[in-house]
């Protein structure tokens, strides 16, 4: 690479790190490009994205940002992938890893808060935000659903007492 690609690089790299909330560092040695294909479409739908990268490039991008903690990670063929939800990098990873055995989740960084690989895993089995504000909703909804169930129920009551008051003169 020439010098001026390589600090294009660096400039990209650091932007992304200063943006995103988590990065989850794994290595991928041994994948096929058909399964790096795939983990990239995965993140993607996911609203997450995977950088592979030089390590050297990737330390020197990291200086000055909150996930500069994964530098000590950046060994060997390394990818990182990162996302604005705090949950999406690391559910697509944990999900991949369980599916390759040779995508080895090395940990990662949330904000200024490193992550181990059990840390990983444990964000990666919280829900999403969407469903995390899906159930707030419902939580909000319930009440008043109850209100109304409660507020019909009487002149159901007194509808069915009726009927049945009505069914027993007819049949005498």
């Amino acid at each position: 690479m020439e010098r001026a690609a390589k600090k294009d690089a660096v400039d990209a790299l650091n932007g992304v790190f200063k943006t995103t909330s988590v990065a989850v560092v794994a290595h991928y040695s041994g994948l096929t490009v058909a399964q790096m294909q795939t983990l990239r479409s995965q993140m993607k739908l996911a609203g997450a994205s995977v950088k592979v990268s030089k390590n050297r490039l990737a330390k020197i991008a990291l200086e000055g940002t909150d996930v500069a903690a994964i530098g000590s990670l950046l060994k060997g063929p390394t990818v990182i992938a990162t996302s604005d939800d705090p949950v999406a990098a690391p559910k697509v990873a944990v999900e991949f890893a369980k599916a390759n055995e040779k995508f080895v989740i090395l940990g990662g960084s949330m904000g200024k808060t490193v992550l181990n690989v059990d840390s990983v895993k444990a964000l990666a089995a919280l829900p999403s935000l969407d469903e995390l504000r899906a159930k707030i909703l419902g939580l909000l909804v319930a009440p008043a659903t109850k209100i109304a169930q409660l507020s019909t129920a009487p002149a159901a009551k007194l509808a069915r007492v009726v009927q049945a008051y009505a069914s027993k003169s007819e049949a005498a």
